[in-house]
């Protein structure tokens, strides 16, 4: 018999408990609720009432792409930081009895395991985004909320923690640069995107200029329960979902909304651009590709399909076919896009040899020319398909796959019955719509081409 101990340790498990219960999601007809409340935070909720449990996600509009480019790192830098400590609770504030006081984040994270739940900050090029899993039972969930609302409402950004986190993160980043891969990131992300913000890149000056008070402006600025987006998965109605959300949202600042000020949109490359980097490595570390597209563009499924024909298919793509096992010249080759609310790249990856780097190079772009003119074989196209459409289930197995997916269609304001129709949507491309949509986002001449360590064979 499971009691509430196996349903805490469940928590580190869910997919492998849903199982044991035979209570997964269903991976069809999947009712997706959504409101807006007074406040103006918009709600998505799926009831799954099988586990007693709760997971649940907030999306602002404060990522990496709001970051000042002197200042690049302070969204994630932020979003981490509120774990860090919260202040005692504002005067005259409802829901404080079971958390009033100040916290260090010792005292934080105690609170926290002695609930058995989780609650993390963090932030991608688009959004900052926290997340809750409890569960449900009534003397859990209301602590848990509370105590969320309150670090996600009134952290502390304590001056003396970010001077030892942003020495931590430096001796990161002093690592990180001894590594080839991470010298060959930044350059391509440098060529692809030039000044928009994805191209941004923490470093130890821009760390440097972050303080606390840099911290606490723009979670001020850009924290709001009128910006937030919210996800819920778990055994909760809507109207409990919805005095969930209040409370959570409770304790940010309350003031006037106006609307944030626009991103500028990633530019497409002028010209190609070739940058071999010297580095002393026993492989060559070589990125591909240029802008690609929004997450928003109606080519998205076309451009999924394609892709796992050509270099998101592992063994069964076009680019290992060519570059792996006819030629020997890379042990593992991939293509992919990076859809975001501006256009994210689409990005051509290898390791090979120094000395064989620059073959390589012309047989990923030869392979990538041919595929964009001529766009996947009725076979390719039927693998693809059924690749795609038979692994779908996998995407939804679990409430914490699940969140992602209705947060993905909260963020990007896609149908409510987008993971109803997704396989259809699959089914329906065809082959012309593969070409076409190719030859309409790529450019093979017109590429960044980033090489780090060939170079330094010579």
């Amino acid at each position: 018999m499971f009691n509430r101990q196996s349903m805490q340790r469940a928590l580190l498990c869910p997919a492998a408990f849903a199982l044991m219960l035979g209570c997964g999601p269903a991976i069809a007809g999947i009712p997706i609720q959504h409101w807006t409340q007074p406040s103006g935070a918009k709600v998505y909720l799926v009831e799954s009432p099988s586990l007693p449990m709760v997971d649940v996600r907030i999306d602002f509009d404060a990522g990496g792409r709001r970051d000042p480019a002197p200042q690049a790192g302070l969204a994630s830098a932020t979003a981490g930081m509120t774990s860090k400590g919260i202040l005692a609770a504002r005067e005259g504030t409802a829901g404080t009895a079971l958390y009033p006081q100040a916290m260090d984040e010792n005292q934080l994270s105690e609170a926290w395991a002695d609930l058995g739940a989780d609650f993390d900050g963090g932030a991608s090029s688009d959004r900052m985004s926290f997340s809750l899993r409890t569960l449900s039972y009534p003397d859990i969930l209301p602590k848990a909320v509370q105590l969320a609302a309150r670090q996600m409402g009134e952290p502390s950004f304590p001056d003396d923690v970010w001077q030892r986190e942003r020495e931590r993160m430096a001796a990161a980043i002093r690592e990180a640069n001894t590594r080839p891969g991470t010298i060959a990131g930044r350059a391509y992300a440098k060529a692809v995107y030039g000044t928009h913000p994805y191209g941004y890149e923490m470093t130890e000056e821009s760390l440097a200029r972050i303080g606390v008070a840099d911290m606490r402006q723009m979670y001020n600025r850009m924290l709001a329960p009128c910006r937030a987006k919210v996800s819920l998965v778990g055994a909760l109605t809507r109207e409990q979902a919805d005095a969930l959300v209040a409370t959570l949202l409770s304790r940010l600042p309350a003031g006037a909304c106006e609307p944030l000020p626009p991103v500028p949109e990633v530019q497409p490359l002028a010209a190609p651009l070739v940058e071999a980097i010297a580095f002393a490595s026993a492989q060559a570390h070589v990125l591909i590709g240029q802008p690609g597209y929004k997450r928003s563009d109606p080519d998205y499924f076309p451009l999924l399909v394609g892709n796992y024909t050509l270099g998101g298919g592992g063994f069964v793509s076009r680019l290992t076919l060519e570059v792996r096992e006819k030629r020997g010249l890379s042990y593992s080759v991939g293509s992919y896009f990076s859809p975001g609310l501006h256009a994210g790249a689409f990005t051509i990856g290898l390791q090979t040899r120094p000395d064989q780097a620059a073959q390589a190079i012309q047989v990923a772009q030869d392979v990538l020319a041919r595929f964009v003119a001529e766009g996947p074989t009725e076979a390719e196209l039927k693998a693809a398909k059924d690749n795609l459409i038979g692994g779908f289930p996998l995407l939804i197995d679990s409430n914490r796959k699940l969140l992602e997916n209705i947060a993905n269609i909260a963020w990007n304001d896609l149908p409510l019955n987008y993971l109803d129709t997704w396989t259809a949507q699959v089914q329906r491309v065809t082959a012309a719509d593969i070409k076409a949509a190719f030859a309409r986002k790529l450019q093979p001449q017109r590429m960044v081409v980033v090489t780090v360590g060939a170079a330094a064979a010579r």
